[in-house]
């Protein structure tokens, strides 16, 4: 069925006689055949979203609707890959095209020729169901991708066999109650805009360790959970980004650049191939999928690329897979929603954006959770959605930060003032928090013990109270302090300092395990108490910041990691004997 184009702004093409076509229909446009998307149809007149630059395109163009909705194909060859918006492979499209990605290019996602190994889990007569894994397929070192039934289909396996096979390979035939055969390959289609079905979602009860200390011990993250990375130009998003990206204890990382720059993104694509896998040592990128649509690639790609990435990671996480979807940033997306909305001359809400963007980013967010997936083995999958958000000259009180802090259980507020004075990551300790520390406790308690809830607690006090100190040293002076308020301040700038802020280009500071965190908060707290019971017996305040082992504490972030226990162990003891000769008077420093 096609149509003809009667108006063209910008991505927006409006097109009539497409009386049969339905909203969030792909169409084809022009004799270049760009890729477009209804928006919505007013009789037989449909306004279109084109993926693609439409200079050169104008009334009369003949538009074709394939009649299915914007989907992904899924299945093996996807890790290690990186995408456009649409799930076009930017690296095949550049053997074809060259470094400019050539208008109307129809490549597909998965690789058609390349043979995978399909060993299956299920005989000859099983019953199956929609969910259930039929095989498996080495599609990397790091990740056993497991072949699943698609929704809608279950019935009884009739026919499966081992081999090499392509993506488009019949590998199980499934006859349902109804007598009719279904060819299942190792591929299936998913539309974007729906959310893949699962059975049950539980709430989020286990933390998700990204080695970031100020993100672990004091604002912690659940798998499964929702967590918004806001800040002005500068402060450090993308940065805080590539540490979750590298270092988070999850199975599968998404990446999503949408509408950032390209040369950030191209720091991406740089370092992960470089970057070894902690887990296994295996380059990074065997498990990561990454989705380009930068800055200077069409805007309306980048509303499309949020949904390509939140579906690839969904279908990961029904395998039983840990997955964490990173938006860099749901900003620009917002800004090509707004685009859209005022190019179909749409009621405009606050600041121009249109009046469903809450409700937009809420059903971005809300694909995210630890979930019961679907099939009779009842395994677990969870998805992690991470948004940084880029507000205007760092003003949070904008409408799309706002929305998303309606939404969302973590909020890590970036500071430009704390990355000017080059402390990393720049998380302000005064303007976050986490909604998930109440469910994450009992974790917490059973794995690191009751203290490492106290210690943070304490932490996030002495940093509170260091903030209404400052207030005071600024009117009348440091030393108009009593003691006990001048080594709040030491202790709060040793938790600041010597704790908190991480270089993300050393390798023994850059990730950090619990264990490792707690013990070196444990030191620091220790060192405050030791020395307030020392000035109660007289100790000189001057003295006890000078003993060695405050500039020992100072080092303790880069030991090693298989020698950080004794190192921590031996400053504990250090620390205690001269503490302890400060107050004997016999403290020669």
């Amino acid at each position: 069925m096609s149509g003809i184009v009667t108006k063209v702004s910008g991505p927006l093409v409006v097109a009539e006689g497409l009386e049969d076509a339905n909203v969030s229909d792909v169409v084809r446009v022009g004799n270049q055949r760009l890729i477009g998307e209804i928006l919505n149809m007013t009789g037989d007149s449909a306004s279109i979203q084109v993926y693609e630059e439409t200079s050169g395109l104008g009334p009369g163009a003949v538009v074709e609707t394939t009649g299915h909705p914007l989907s992904v194909e899924l299945g093996p060859g996807m890790l290690n890959g990186i995408y456009d918006g649409i799930q076009r492979p930017l690296t095949e499209i550049r053997e074809m095209t060259g470094h400019t990605i050539a208008r109307g290019v129809d490549v597909p996602a998965l690789n058609r020729e390349k043979l995978w190994e399909f060993v299956p889990t299920v005989e000859q007569g099983a019953q199956v169901i929609a969910g259930d894994v039929i095989g498996t397929v080495q599609e990397t070192t790091a990740i056993l991708h497991k072949i699943m039934v698609p929704v809608g289909i279950s019935g009884t396996v009739v026919s499966i066999q081992a081999g090499s096979y392509t993506v488009e390979d019949t590998v199980c035939l499934v006859k349902d109650e109804k007598g009719e055969s279904h060819k299942l390959t190792l591929m299936q289609k998913w539309p974007v805009r729906v959310n893949r079905p699962y059975v049950k979602k539980y709430v989020p009860d286990k933390p998700l360790n990204s080695g970031q200390r100020v993100i672990d011990t004091l604002f912690p993250l659940a798998k499964g959970g929702t967590a918004a990375v806001p800040g002005p130009f500068g402060s450090g998003k993308t940065v805080v980004q590539h540490q979750l990206a590298k270092w988070s204890d999850v199975d599968v990382v998404i990446y999503i650049g949408c509408g950032e720059r390209g040369n950030e993104m191209t720091d991406v694509l740089m370092e992960f191939p470089e970057l070894k896998d902690p887990r296994n040592g295996e380059p990074l990128m065997k498990r990561t999928v990454l989705i380009a649509n930068t800055s200077d690639m069409p805007v309306a790609a980048r509303e499309a690329s949020i949904y390509t990435g939140i579906t690839i990671a969904e279908y990961f996480r029904d395998m039983g897979y840990d997955v964490a979807v990173i938006a860099d940033s749901t900003s620009r997306w917002a800004e090509a929603l707004r685009e859209m909305s005022g190019r179909l001359e749409e009621m405009p809400g606050e600041e121009g954006y249109p009046a469903y963007l809450a409700s937009r980013l809420a059903q971005f967010y809300e694909r995210a959770g630890v979930v019961e997936c679907l099939g009779a083995d009842e395994r677990k999958g969870s998805l992690t959605a991470i948004g940084a958000v880029s507000p205007p000259g760092g003003d949070t009180s904008e409408p799309v930060s706002q929305a998303t802090m309606r939404i969302v259980k973590v909020f890590w507020g970036l500071d430009s003032s704390l990355a000017y004075a080059r402390h990393f990551p720049a998380i302000n300790w005064l303007t976050s928090y986490s909604l998930y520390t109440d469910g994450l406790k009992s974790w917490f308690d059973s794995e690191l013990g009751v203290e490492f809830m106290q210690h943070r607690e304490q932490a996030l006090s002495i940093l509170q109270e260091e903030s209404n100190l400052q207030e005071i040293v600024k009117l009348v002076g440091q030393d108009a302090l009593s003691v006990d308020d001048r080594l709040t301040l030491e202790t709060a700038k040793m938790i600041r300092e010597d704790f908190l802020q991480q270089n993300a280009f050393v390798d023994v500071d850059s990730y950090s395990s619990y264990e490792r965190q707690e013990m070196l908060l444990a030191i620091i707290l220790e060192y405050d108490k030791l020395c307030r019971d020392a000035v109660k017996q007289g100790a000189e305040l001057s003295e006890l910041f000078a003993i060695p082992a405050r500039e020992q504490i100072g080092r303790a972030k880069s030991v090693p990691a298989d020698e950080y226990t004794k190192v921590y162990a031996q400053i504990r003891e250090n620390m205690k004997d001269q503490i302890a000769d400060t107050i004997s008077g016999g403290a020669q420093y």
